[in-house]
């Protein structure tokens, strides 16, 4: 009895310790209109407003300091018996916070926002707990009516192939932009992002820095090919991003290592989705995809995994001759 009241006690003062370092943050997540905050960098917050037409906006805190956050995420931490180190390859927290707040924080080496956190970022979402109140109507379900068809893709693929891409972009279909050595690869993604809503959440994953994200509301993962000290990895990756409720996901150019977890990302449901791949023709890519899936999950059928790539994903085929560089497959 003495033991259980020194528990309820201690859990007591750990809560008062932890509403008093969220306090800050909790005048952003804590209003009802709020669907979730995030923070991609010190100083700023963006918060994700329910049924809004704009529906991210962001605010500048000078109490959002690196060490603020970074305090934060140690505190969450400890209290909730987590492990964080973000040095060694333990650099995500995942929390329930007082109130039913989801807390999901990554630190350290593993992401950045831009190249002045080369020594390490840090990103956090805190899911807002004043849901407006719903019923099965609010989802468009009634006894006798058929269900809604959302974000319906286009069946027919224009003729004409920048016509092609261009659907292909705006109705949200996954990209694969395929090419051999300097055809300029990443070069055209960086392109292409310009054509995405400035509005949108964009969270790419790499090996090394090489996209160039115009949107202000970014989070960018990096995971080394060569760093064997830190096991925060592909496969560990896949609910991080999901948890951070991207708009836009960009992959780095796919190898053996990433394949799997970026083909799972793919039919996660979410839109715009794009990466890269070497290979000489639309067919080769999606080849040389699937066998860099099946390279670590060889339970899939080659045929049928390259049969559903070609439903789910356009290919743009990059080609050089030389100094001229030229898309020569949209399909």
């Amino acid at each position: 009895m003495i033991q259980a009241t020194i528990y309820d006690k201690i859990i007591l003062m750990s809560n008062i310790v932890l509403e008093s370092l969220l306090k800050p943050l909790a005048d952003f997540y804590s209003p009802s209109f709020v669907e979730e905050i995030a923070i991609n960098h010190a100083g700023e917050v963006w918060m994700r407003l329910h049924g809004a037409r704009v529906p991210w906006v962001s605010y500048k805190s000078e109490v959002l300091s690196k060490q603020y956050l970074i305090d934060l995420i140690h505190t969450v931490a400890n209290i909730y018996e987590r492990p964080f180190d973000p040095i060694h390859g333990m650099p995500v927290v995942y929390a329930t916070l007082p109130g039913n707040h989801r807390f999901t924080a990554i630190a350290g080496p593993n992401v950045q926002y831009d190249e002045s956190d080369i020594t390490g970022g840090v990103a956090l979402n805190i899911r807002g707990g004043g849901a407006p109140d719903t019923s099965f109507e609010n989802y468009h379900l009634r006894r006798g009516q058929k269900l809604l068809k959302i974000k319906t893709r286009q069946k027919e693929r224009p003729d004409d192939p920048y016509d092609r891409l261009m659907s292909a972009i705006n109705d949200g279909s996954p990209i694969l932009i395929s090419g051999a050595t300097s055809t300029g690869k990443t070069t055209f993604l960086n392109h292409l992002l310009k054509l995405i809503d400035q509005n949108s959440r964009v969270i790419t994953v790499e090996d090394a820095r090489e996209i160039r994200v115009p949107q202000a509301n970014r989070v960018h993962f990096i995971l080394s090919r060569t760093e064997q000290t830190n096991e925060f990895n592909y496969a560990r990756l896949l609910d991080l991003v999901v948890r951070m409720t991207p708009d836009v996901i960009i992959g780095g150019e796919i190898s053996t290592d990433n394949a799997s977890v970026l083909w799972e990302m793919l039919g996660t449901g979410h839109d715009h989705f794009y990466t890269t791949i070497h290979a000489e023709n639309s067919e080769a890519a999606y080849a040389a995809f699937a066998d860099r899936i099946l390279h670590t999950q060889p339970a899939y059928n080659r045929t049928d995994l390259i049969a559903e790539m070609k439903k789910k994903i356009r290919v743009v085929q990059l080609s050089r001759d030389g100094a001229l560089r030229a898309v020569t497959e949209v399909v």
